[in-house]
């Protein structure tokens, strides 16, 4: 397999990472919090399509969009039941420790329904494959989608945070939470509608990841959550264009890494990029140094 193959592949996974990125660093920009559930919100988001496709046996496309409004109204109840009470607590060390507890929740309901054993996934993506330079050369239908999903929500993103009202109150409170409740931001919805557009992003990352590799088990979200974190640090978290970069650079360290030094230390790869940047640009590519007045 040639290097722009692996490239390739590379994008392709990175892409699924900054979309599932994408959630991590809009809910820490915006609530200064790091919501650890958000892999399991991906499991339980590949789960619901997969029981609407097998058990129901409903179209791909509304099986994903369904897939979609359980993974927003999750992600809504989290935040209302296990993080608002936290919101003004005086440690954020609270915080992180109910994330792990809801993380490991998510998991534990997943097993009691659905079971410890591993179900393959059905490929929805039906797009033919296209081959290049007389086959030496494959994109495959799921790379596309998912190279192009992540273009378009990445765009859509943007163009939502900085046209639309309830985008400008998430750039408000993320600059200064108090200021903007006084100019008439309502906080607690605008930080409702972060959750929910994160956990409705994370059903399209697992479709995608699960996609890619069609295996799903109540632990598959938890790796991909945490490199997709490390790719939200890597770009800089608070960023939407950080996580796309660190997202698409962490997925080509890690295909090269498996491709050209071992598989069996991949992931021992992408963790010492994170400790590098940490030690490097504590504030990740685009991360801004944020200056505390005393």
């Amino acid at each position: 397999m040639s290097f722009v193959q692996f490239l390739i592949n590379g994008i392709s996974l990175g892409s699924v990472y900054a979309i599932i990125a994408l959630g991590y660093t809009m809910v820490y920009g915006i609530a200064k919090m790091l919501n650890f559930a958000h892999g399991d919100v991906i499991m339980i988001g590949a789960y619901t399509v997969l029981t609407l496709l097998t058990g129901v046996g409903v179209h791909p496309l509304i099986a994903v969009i369904i897939g979609m409004v359980a993974c927003t109204a999750l992600g809504i109840t989290i935040e209302k039941i296990a993080y608002k009470p936290l919101r003004n607590a005086s440690s954020s060390l609270a915080v992180l420790i109910t994330a792990i507890g809801v993380s490991y929740f998510l998991q534990n309901i997943a097993l009691l329904i659905f079971g410890a054993d591993t179900k393959s996934f059905i490929n929805i993506i039906t797009l033919p494959s296209l081959s290049l330079s007389g086959g030496e050369l494959v994109l495959t239908g799921t790379t596309i989608v998912t190279i192009i999903a992540c273009i378009i929500i990445m765009i859509g993103l943007t163009l939502f945070v900085n046209k639309t009202k309830p985008g400008r109150a998430m750039k408000a409170v993320s600059e200064d939470r108090g200021a903007a409740q006084l100019m008439g931001v309502n906080v607690n919805a605008t930080i409702s509608l972060t959750f929910a557009i994160g956990s409705g992003l994370a059903a399209i990352a697992g479709v995608l990841l699960c996609s890619a590799y069609p295996s799903l088990t109540p632990y598959t979200g938890a790796m991909p959550g945490i490199k997709a974190f490390v790719a939200a640090v890597f770009g800089g978290i608070g960023s939407i264009p950080g996580a796309m970069v660190g997202g698409i650079l962490l997925g080509i360290i890690e295909i090269l890494g498996k491709a050209y030094i071992s598989s069996q230390v991949a992931d021992a790869i992408v963790f010492a990029v994170l400790i590098i940047v940490l030690l490097v640009k504590p504030t990740g590519l685009f991360g801004k140094n944020i200056q505390e007045k005393v």
